[in-house]
């Protein structure tokens, strides 16, 4: 299976998550065998299509709860088949569904995750902007990564009706539909060089791609091409800022903070190819 073809399925386990999914059914959909898709699938996304089912039935929970719907609606709305299901351990719902549904009980930055067909997706935001986009296997790593990049910042969860919850939807149904990357402002950190870097990326159309040693010289610095394989490397704004779409100069994919696999996936979504590369 390609990369585009096991994004095609997470969308498929996505708009179908509250349905009985086994991994038979999911392989002869994909005309492969079990095997090959759990361990496909597994190491482009960092989990099983059972357990990615099982997230994406937790985040329908989720919305039903805020939504107001009962405890017992959202538990089988979004097809778990008991209640002692939804409260398993491992689920990464951080409390006991009735608490959720209550509420709960430096600098400050704000973030929220949203499972999509790329794997789990974390967004966080300064007052400035959007400061974090990574892609993880589960929310809880993806926070631990973020208190790594941000450790004396004050981290807090977002408001589920405030701005980073609309960014953050933008971007997941951006991912969804493949459609344009929206515009949203960046708290961009790093040297002037890789400032620099990040801003041309965020030009770049959809579709394009560079080589490492084209955008060293589009930001005036030609003989720098390690330096802006670099900065590729330590951009820590997903998409937002794409550096996916930078390649190594023989037009082969190159590495990815995230993963290749993942990186292939967003470029095939994108209907990009090496004959696009300019050196």
């Amino acid at each position: 299976m390609a990369e585009h073809d096991l994004v095609a399925m997470a969308r498929h386990i996505l708009e179908h998550a509250d349905q009985p999914l086994t991994l038979a059914q999911l392989a002869e959909r994909a005309g492969c065998s079990p095997t090959q898709l759990q361990k496909r699938f597994k190491a482009l996304l960092g989990m099983s299509p059972k357990a990615f089912q099982d997230a994406a039935r937790l985040q329908r929970m989720k919305g039903a709860l805020r939504d107001g719907d009962s405890v017992t609606e959202a538990i089988y709305g979004a097809g778990f088949g008991s209640s002692s299901r939804a409260y398993a351990p491992g689920r990464e719902l951080g409390m006991t569904p009735r608490r959720y549904a209550r509420g709960g009980s430096g600098e400050q930055i704000s973030y929220a995750c949203v499972l999509t067909a790329y794997g789990w997706l974390l967004m966080a935001a300064t007052d400035r902007g959007v400061c974090c986009v990574q892609f993880g296997s589960a929310p809880s790593t993806l926070l631990t990564a973020l208190r790594e990049e941000f450790p004396q910042a004050e981290l807090t969860p977002a408001a589920d009706s405030g701005q980073l919850h609309h960014w953050l939807t933008a971007l997941s149904e951006h991912l969804q539909s493949d459609g344009p990357s929206p515009q949203l402002p960046l708290d961009l950190r790093g040297t002037a060089f890789q400032t620099a870097v990040w801003r041309f990326l965020t030009g770049l159309q959809r579709g394009q791609t560079l080589s490492y040693a084209a955008v060293a010289e589009a930001v005036g610095s030609p003989r720098a091409v390690r330096a802006a394989a670099s900065a590729c490397a330590r951009n820590r704004i997903a998409v937002l800022v794409p550096c996916h779409r930078v390649l190594r100069s023989d037009g082969e994919v190159g590495g990815y903070r995230w993963g290749e696999g993942r990186k292939a996936a967003l470029l095939a979504a994108e209907g990009a190819t090496t004959a696009s590369l300019r050196a």
